[in-house]
């Protein structure tokens, strides 16, 4: 009888110890925070923005088939997700601080971001794991996209 309350008090006890032995990494949760105000979602997770941001986290930063067709071509949001997977925390850093991307992406504001900015995103995306499959490919102007894409203007003459 002892021992049975002996192993269920060791039972009982293995989840706290794992849960205080593994702590929560604080900059998982900045970057989660940066990703939402940054309005990452807005482009990157379907249907975020036309839902006024009720789309389940789990869903989130998985890319999207609609495209953004403008004087540029047609180009996709990217499956944050699937592409973290194949960078390291140090290569993610050295890609932001140097991105360069056709519009609508604000490839200019995410270059401004502080390093360790661009390390809490990193680590929140990657906190998510993989999921989703691969935006489409970029559609060079002169060749009409698949449906659905938004339709920028031609900007105006100067």
């Amino acid at each position: 009888m002892k021992t049975a309350a002996l192993l269920c008090a060791l039972l009982a006890s293995m989840p706290a110890f794992a849960q205080e032995k593994k702590k929560a990494d604080p900059q998982v949760d900045r970057g989660r925070y940066l990703v939402k105000i940054g309005g990452c979602n807005d482009c990157h997770t379907p249907k975020y923005a036309v839902s006024g941001g009720k789309v389940q986290e789990s869903e989130w930063l998985t890319g999207d088939a609609l495209g953004w067709r403008g004087p540029w071509g047609t180009t996709y949001a990217t499956n944050l997700r699937l592409s973290m997977q194949d960078l390291t925390e140090e290569q993610w850093v050295q890609k932001g601080k140097a991105l360069s991307a056709r519009p609508p992406m604000p490839w200019f504001n995410v270059r401004e971001m502080s390093t360790s900015d661009l390390r809490a995103m990193y680590r929140y995306i990657r906190s998510l794991g993989p999921a989703g499959k691969p935006a489409p490919a970029f559609v060079p102007p002169e060749r009409t996209p698949p449906q659905p894409f938004v339709q920028f203007p031609a900007p105006p003459p100067k």
